[in-house]
Formats: structure tokens, sequence, C-alpha cells
């Protein structure tokens, strides 16, 4: 499996983290910002600071002004030479970096790493980064935003007897899917669906084949990147009751649903519309 967007190894990075930091002193009003993550860069964007982030992650593509900045790292990797040229006086990441960032503390950077991937952590993240840029009115602003339309959306949502049970393709050789621990099962919920993987705590775990036939999922919500549909035809996919339906439904934008970001609700959006055409 390819890392695309908010890809499986850049998932499983945020599902094991914590909130960490280096320990200089606090930073008002941060003027050069340097984005480890998707999720912070587009974060960054959404508060109206984007013209002050001076280095971005690989796959941050989300504004397009984000693609024309200068790429200091991954998920894993973090060009530290390339960063300190840049002399940012911030740099917000996720848990998961705190060895990649190590460096750039001992060489006195200030890191912010934010815990990641559960529904209250979209707005978290989006209030600590407030703070630190000096935005904090317009990061409370942002939230209530955010929080009302899904509101919004949550009301549409026409009750059923049953929740149909999905399941999400994040990988097929091996299978990945998504636990009870992610965020992305938290939208499930709210868009009327269940978690068919949802008995499992760990947010993005292996699933066997066997558990998968035996489960016969109600519809399959597959990440693009994966290449389900070259698989269809082969087991454990072509022993699946919605495959065989055509119940197989693909992401349109795999960072609307992959990234814990402030373009949850065009995922969410697509889910409730997704879900309520799945017959229990």
């Amino acid at each position: 499996m390819i890392l695309r967007s908010f890809a499986l190894a850049g998932l499983v990075a945020l599902a094991v983290g914590t909130v960490a930091s280096s320990p200089a002193g606090a930073v008002a009003g941060a003027q050069r910002l340097v984005s480890l993550t998707p999720v912070t860069t587009e974060d960054l964007f959404a508060l109206g600071v984007g013209d002050r982030v001076v280095g971005v992650s690989e796959f941050s593509d989300y504004p397009p002004a984000a693609r024309r900045l200068p790429i200091v790292g991954s998920y894993s990797a973090v060009a530290t030479e390339r960063i300190l040229a840049l002399h940012p006086d911030l740099v917000l990441g996720i848990a998961a970096q705190r060895s990649a960032t190590a460096d750039l503390r001992r060489a006195g950077v200030r890191v912010e790493l934010l815990a990641d991937d559960s529904f209250a952590g979209i707005f978290s993240g989006i209030e600590t980064i407030g703070r630190l840029t000096g935005e904090d009115a317009r990061a409370r602003a942002l939230v209530a935003r955010l929080r009302a339309r899904t509101a919004q959306l949550v009301g549409g949502v026409r009750p059923r007897a049953r929740a149909p049970r999905v399941f999400v393709v994040l990988g097929t050789a091996p299978i990945y899917t998504v636990g009870r621990g992610s965020y992305i099962a938290t939208l499930i919920a709210l868009a009327g669906g269940r978690d068919a993987a949802g008995e499992l705590a760990v947010p993005y775990p292996r699933y066997s084949a066997e558990a998968l036939v035996a489960d016969q999922p109600d519809a399959l919500l597959v990440d693009g990147a994966v290449g389900l549909n070259a698989v269809l035809n082969r087991p454990p996919w072509s022993a699946l009751r919605a495959v065989r339906a055509h119940r197989v439904y693909t992401l349109p934008d795999t960072a609307l649903l992959e990234r814990p970001g402030p373009r949850y609700n065009e995922g969410l959006a697509w889910l409730i519309a997704t879900i309520a055409r799945i017959p229990t």
C-alpha cells in the first residue's frame, strides 16, 4: 500500500502518540511556521496563517498554495538542516514524530507535537495551534463553525432499525481496516453506520481474511489508492455478499475522510449520503 494523503503509515503513526512539546518557553504569535503533517498544514491555512508557513511535509497538498512550499519532512523523517535553514520559531507535528524531531529540539527550535486521530483531537488541535499562533479568536470561531456544520449534517441522518455495518478497506495485502480507536469510526457512527471492525480497540488493525468472510459486512468503503478493484474477483473479496451486490464505495478524495482536519465535514457528508444507500 502506498503512502498518499493520510494513508496507512501516517494513520498508524497518528494513533500511537500523546501531546508533547519541546521544553522551550511559550511562543506567542509564532511568525515562521513549519508543518510536519498534512493535517497541521490544513489547520494553519484554515486559521488564516498560511502566509507564515515556510515549510511543509510530504503530501501537504491542500490548499493548493501549500504545494508551492518547501518539503522538509514526512511522517517518519525530518530534514533537520533544511528546517534550520528556514529559521522557524515553531515546528508543528504529531507525537509519533518525537524521535524524528529530537535534533530540532536539541538545536533549540520550539517543537509542538499534537495528539491526533480522535474526533475531539480535531478541535483541540485547532485550538492549540490558534493559541501558539496568536489566533485564539479565529480558532474558536473555526471550531464553532465546524461543530455547527456537524450538528446540521447529523441532524439529517435518517434513523434506522439496524445501522449498516461497513468495513473500511485501507489495505489489501495484508488487509488493514479501521477499529473503534480511530476517529473514522466516530464519523461512521455519526453518519448512521457501524464500523464492522469496531470490536477492535486498535485504531488501524490488520484484519484476517477469514474474519472478514465470517463477518460479511453490509458494504465496503475503500481508499482508492489500495487497488481493491484489481483483486475483487479473488478471495476473500469474492466471497463477500457486499461485493457480489456491488456495495463497494470508493472515497472520491481520501483526504476528506483520512485526515482528521478542518475538512472532515466534507468526508462526513459523503459518509452520510453513502451509508443511506446501503440496504440492511
